[in-house]
């Protein structure tokens, strides 16, 4: 557990960077001359390629065991966000998203797969869930970073410059516990999770449940579509918009605590919430509505939370250990699939009707639906 809080505050600290760029480049970019298009493309173009570099990076993880130097490395791209200060175009400010996503991608493999092997002893569920809640605050507070800039009347060159901070004690924090953690994959024998398949493969409702990942995010509207739609709709002012997705965060944080211990108690069953929760978000945060935004801003967060720990957790139960970084890869690459898919067209839809997105979400997220209980049943 301490191993477990050790990394957490390292996402704390990653996530005040992180999350609060990402809680103003919707309209951020907006600002630089972004059309909704542009940043639904940029946000899952982004995405996918914050999860789709995984599949080498897993690979690479389970070949060297490389952990620390990736988890490194990827945390060290973080830097590319205090770098948006500088960003005069929108094509500037889309390469360094992208860079952080790339980053993302490089070390939640080895990271996970740390994780992994610390929560064997706590509970897959609690341990991610402990991780998961300590990472939601710094995504509560990076935001609130923004929104205090604003309000003492500062801008987003201004915003972008204070998140040099907590990059560097990310990395400061980091370095603590690779000196206190050097070698994370004796914390679990590889024959305590062999029994889930033949060594060295991957059972078939991995790939079921890699599907089912794939649709129902495809279905999930990113933030930064969402905000946009807040920015240029007028329905919330931007100094406010960040204190939306803090509160988001906060809902992520708190579900987080809840699902983690519900998921060891009941199981897969518990990833049903994913598509039902995300149904009724298009009809809320994309409506002209204060209030509906409000609460649809709440379920995001929730799914959020949902997806963030179960899934990641599932993952170790499902899978052989001598192929789990490889198997992070693979579900990574195929969750940042479904960001690619559904952050390009929401914003093409957008543009055209937000009754097109919608039917867009309903669409995905009923298909899913099925899929999920082939998972149950291949479990």
């Amino acid at each position: 557990m301490y191993f477990i809080i050790l990394l957490g505050i390292v996402s704390l600290f990653g996530d005040v960077t992180y999350q609060g760029a990402r809680s103003v480049t919707g309209p951020y970019l907006a600002t630089l001359g972004a059309g909704a298009g542009v940043v639904g493309l940029v946000a899952g173009v982004g995405e996918f390629v914050g999860y789709a570099l995984r599949l080498a990076s897993g690979s690479l993880v389970d070949r060297t065991q490389a952990y620390w130097p990736l988890t490194f490395i990827g945390y060290g791209l973080l830097l590319s966000i205090p770098l948006l200060a500088f960003a005069g175009y929108w094509q500037l400010a889309a390469v360094l998203i992208i860079l952080e996503r790339m980053g993302k991608a490089i070390r939640s493999p080895a990271r996970d797969t740390m994780l992994s092997y610390a929560a064997k002893g706590v509970g897959r569920g609690w341990g991610f869930a402990v991780h998961e809640a300590l990472d939601q605050i710094g995504g509560i507070i990076g935001p609130i970073v923004f929104s205090l800039v604003f309000l003492f009347h500062g801008d987003y060159r201004e915003g972008f410059t204070l998140l040099w901070i907590p990059a560097l004690l990310t990395l400061a924090v980091l370095t603590i516990a690779r000196k206190k953690v050097p070698s994370p994959q004796k914390l679990e024998a590889p024959g305590e999770a062999s029994k889930q398949g033949d060594k060295g493969k991957l059972p078939r409702v991995f790939w079921f449940y890699t599907i089912f990942t794939l649709l129902s995010v495809a279905g999930f509207a990113n933030f930064q579509l969402i905000s946009y739609h807040l920015h240029v709709q007028g329905i919330v002012p931007d100094a406010q918009i960040p204190i939306i997705y803090a509160i988001a965060m906060g809902v992520d944080a708190l579900s987080a605590l809840l699902v983690g211990k519900t998921y060891d108690r009941i199981g897969l069953i518990s990833l049903l919430a994913v598509p039902l929760l995300t149904l009724p978000i298009p009809f809320l945060a994309f409506s002209r509505s204060y209030s509906l935004v409000l609460i649809g801003m709440a379920l995001w967060g929730a799914v959020m939370g949902v997806q963030d720990i179960i899934m990641r957790a599932a993952i170790a139960d499902l899978t052989p250990v001598e192929r789990r970084g490889f198997a992070y890869g693979i579900f990574n690459t195929a969750y940042g699939a479904g960001w690619l898919l559904g952050g390009a067209l929401m914003g093409l839809l957008y543009e055209l009707s937000i009754n097109y997105l919608i039917l867009f979400v309903v669409v995905m997220e009923l298909i899913s639906i099925p899929l999920f209980f082939l998972v149950r049943r291949a479990a």
